[in-house]
């Protein structure tokens, strides 16, 4: 077993999908190496229900943000207000975002721009990182990043052209690889053209598992770390140091 700790740093296992076997699945994931887990949210709801997991499972990391999809200023406002209030017990803020995939119209997706840079300016003033969504949407969230000042970000399950994400390292934001990895050529090519000192891993459970229409695991992070050192041609270890390292320069010691 490695010395370097493995943190899987985007889930969602608040989901319902685990209600019934979560404390078997973080065992699961603690025998396996991990020994933080980040959990996500997409509604205020989460982000309280979040605050109440880590309660129970100190192996948790609670964050708070609204998914992209969620275009109502008021509940932009609300989850504002919930981060600042409980920003002290959270490690970041997230999952927030663009989703052109999902949000075709232009008007929508003006209102996910005002809302996104929201979060990136309440990031920046609580020195909080940012776990960014961007699906469809690499280029234009990395230009906005870099042009509001942006200096804590984990771009999640980034999509786009490996090209389009290099602004992105020389910003110093951070890649995180889910296990999909090992059937996805667009991932492959990201991992094959960015520094390890850029890349995390995550699992973005229950969703983006190694197999199709399975149920994702943080347990899973173990795929991503092994795709990502084949790809690069290191040592399995090698990669643990370097992505642990990644993990303590963006959320500092609260993964410790």
């Amino acid at each position: 077993m490695s010395c370097y700790n493995i943190v899987d740093t985007h889930t969602h296992l608040g989901d319902p999908v685990f209600d019934e076997d979560r404390g078997e699945v973080i065992e699961k994931a603690r025998t396996v190496g991990l020994s933080a887990i980040v959990v996500v949210s997409e509604t205020l709801a989460e982000a309280e229900r979040n605050l109440e997991l880590a309660a129970n499972y100190p192996i948790l990391r609670p964050a708070a943000g609204l998914y992209p999809t969620h275009l109502d200023l008021m509940q932009a406002e609300k989850m504002t207000a919930f981060i600042r209030r409980e920003h002290k017990r959270l490690v970041a803020i997230g999952e927030v975002g663009i989703d052109y995939w999902a949000v075709k119209e232009e008007s929508g997706r003006e209102r996910q721009r005002q809302i996104f840079l929201q979060f990136v300016d309440l990031s920046i003033e609580l020195d909080l990182p940012l776990n960014v969504h961007s699906r469809s949407a690499g280029r234009h969230v990395i230009t906005m990043l870099i042009e509001r000042g942006a200096r804590k970000v984990q771009l999640h399950a980034f999509d786009g052209k490996a090209a389009s994400a290099l602004p992105g390292v020389e910003a110093g934001y951070f890649f995180s690889i889910p296990p999909s990895i090992v059937r996805s050529p667009q991932k492959q090519k990201l991992v094959r053209r960015l520094p390890i000192s850029s890349l995390l891993v995550e699992t973005d459970s229950p969703v983006l598992g190694p197999t199709p229409g399975e149920r994702n695991e943080p347990s899973n992070a173990l795929v991503s770390i092994d795709a990502i050192a084949e790809i690069k041609n290191l040592e399995k270890e090698e990669v643990r140091e370097a992505l642990y390292d990644n993990t303590r320069r963006l959320f500092g010691d609260s993964m410790c």
